[in-house]
C-alpha cells in the first residue's frame, strides 16, 4: 500500500469518527467509531503497519508524545486550580475510589497484570492509556496492551449518559432555588477561568524570559526547540533519578512543562502556536490506534468481561468516594459525582455535556448564566486534575508494576 494511500484511509477514518461523534452531541464517542473501522480495516485489507506506512512509526509518536505532553504541563492553569480546592480533593476523592475499588476486585477475580493495566487509563485518558499500552507490549502482553486501549475507547459509554443524568439534576436544584430566592451568586468564576484559559498568545508574543528578543525571533522553530528542551530536561533527570527512583519521563514533562510555563520559558499552548498541535494530536491518534492491529476477535470476547467489570467498578467506586467527600465539603452528591466522572473522559467532553445540559434545562440567558457559573468552571476542573494530571503521574508509576510473562 503506498503511503499517501495509506495517510488518506486513516484520515478518512479520523474525520468519518468527529462527524459522528458531531452529530450524535458526542453520544457516540469519535473514538469509538474509530476504533471499530480500525477493527474492521484490520480484519480485511489493512496492512498491520498501516500507521507505519502512512508515516507516524513508533519514533514519530514517541515524539508527538514528549511534545504533547509538555504543551499538556503549559495548560495547567494554577491560580484557577487553587481557587477550585473543593473540586480538586473531591475529583482526587473520586480516583481514590477508582483505584481502591479496582485493585480489590481486580485482585479477587483477574490477575495483577490484568488489574495494574486497567486502572491508569480509567483515571484518565489517551497518554495513560498510551503509557500503560506500551509497557504491557514491551512485556509481551499483547492482549493487556490492547485492554489498555479498548477501555479508553469504552468508559465514554457509560461516562457521557451518567454525567448527563447527574448534571440534570443539580441544575434542576439550582434553577429551583435561584426561583425562590434561596441561590447564593457566586462571583463570575466561568468568566475568570475562560478569560485565564483563552488568553491570547498574540498579546504576549514573547515569554517574559525572552521578553528582550524581538518577537520577529520567535519562530515556530524556536518555539519547538525550547519545547523539546524541557522533554530533553524530563528525559535526562528521569535517566539521572534511575537508580534510586523510577520516574516515567512523560510524568517529568508534565511536570517541567508546567513550570516552564509559570517561570516565562514557554508560552500557554506553544504547540498551538508554532501551528504544530492538530498534527501532534493526529499523529498521537493513529498511534493508539495503531495498537488494534495485534486484536483478535477471539482476544476481544476474552477482554469484555474484565472490560465490564473494571468499568463498572471504577463507577462505584468514584460514586462512593466522591459523594462522601462532597458531603463533608457540602457539596451536593450530584455535582460530587458528576465532577468524578470527568475522569471517564476529560476534555472536550466534559465542556461539551455541561453546555448541552445547560441549553436543554434552560433558554432564559439569566438562568443560563447562573447554571454555566456553578457548573462548569468545576466540571474543567475536575477534568484537568484526572485526565491531565493524575492519570499521567499514576501511569508513569503504574508501568513499572507490569510484572513480564517469563518474571512471573
Amino acid at each position: 500500500m503506498p503511503q499517501i494511500v495509506a495517510l488518506v484511509l486513516l484520515l478518512i477514518i479520523l474525520y468519518f469518527g468527529d462527524i459522528v461523534s458531531t452529530r450524535t452531541k458526542a453520544w457516540i464517542p469519535s473514538v469509538f467509531v474509530c476504533a471499530v473501522l480500525f477493527l474492521v480495516g484490520y480484519w480485511t485489507f489493512f496492512p498491520s503497519d498501516i500507521v507505519a506506512r502512512a508515516g507516524i512509526p513508533s519514533v514519530v509518536a514517541i515524539m508527538f508524545m514528549y511534545l504533547l505532553i509538555v504543551n499538556m504541563g503549559t495548560l495547567l492553569p494554577i491560580k484557577e486550580l487553587l481557587r477550585q480546592w473543593k473540586t480538586i480533593l473531591i475529583s482526587l476523592a473520586g480516583i481514590v475510589g477508582i483505584v481502591t475499588v479496582a485493585f480489590l476486585v481486580g485482585f479477587l477475580f483477574f490477575d495483577f497484570n490484568t488489574t495494574i493495566v486497567a486502572i491508569p487509563p480509567l483515571v484518565g485518558g489517551i497518554v495513560s492509556a498510551i503509557i500503560m499500552g506500551n509497557g504491557a507490549t514491551e512485556a509481551g502482553l499483547k492482549d493487556l496492551a490492547v485492554f489498555a486501549i479498548v477501555i479508553y475507547v469504552m468508559q465514554g459509554f457509560v461516562g457521557y449518559p451518567l454525567t448527563t443524568i447527574m448534571l440534570k439534576r443539580e441544575g434542576r436544584r439550582v434553577l429551583k432555588k435561584y426561583h425562590e430566592g434561596t441561590w447564593n451568586l457566586d462571583i463570575d468564576q466561568t468568566s475568570k477561568f475562560n478569560e485565564q484559559n483563552a488568553t491570547s498568545s498574540d498579546e504576549n508574543p514573547m515569554p517574559s524570559l525572552f521578553a528582550k528578543i524581538p518577537v520577529q525571533y520567535n519562530s515556530s522553530y524556536f518555539i519547538f526547540l525550547r519545547i523539546a528542551a524541557v522533554g530533553l530536561l524530563a528525559y535526562s533527570v528521569s535517566e539521572v533519578l534511575k537508580p534510586i527512583v523510577t520516574i516515567n519521563p512523560f510524568v517529568l514533562c508534565l511536570l517541567f512543562g508546567a513550570i516552564a510555563s509559570s517561570i516565562g520559558f514557554l508560552e500557554r499552548h506553544p504547540l498551538k502556536k508554532a501551528g504544530g498541535f492538530g498534527l501532534a494530536v493526529m499523529g498521537l491518534m493513529l498511534f493508539v490506534f495503531d495498537t488494534l492491529s495485534q486484536a483478535t476477535p477471539d482476544m476481544l470476547v476474552r477482554l469484555i468481561l474484565p472490560l465490564v467489570v473494571f468499568i463498572l467498578t471504577a463507577v462505584v467506586g468514584m460514586c462512593i468516594f466522591s459523594i462522601i467527600v462532597g458531603r463533608l465539603l457540602k457539596v451536593s452528591k450530584e455535582m460530587a459525582f458528576s465532577i468524578a466522572l470527568t475522569a471517564l473522559y476529560g476534555f472536550p467532553a466534559d465542556y461539551i455535556i455541561t453546555n448541552e445540559v445547560i441549553n436543554c434545562l434552560t433558554k432564559d440567558p439569566k438562568e443560563r448564566e447562573v447554571l454555566t457559573n456553578h457548573m462548569l468552571p468545576s466540571m474543567l476542573i475536575g477534568g484537568f486534575i484526572s485526565v491531565t494530571i493524575v492519570s499521567v503521574v499514576l501511569a508513569g508509576i503504574m508501568v513499572n508494576m507490569i510484572v513480564g510473562p517469563l518474571t512471573h
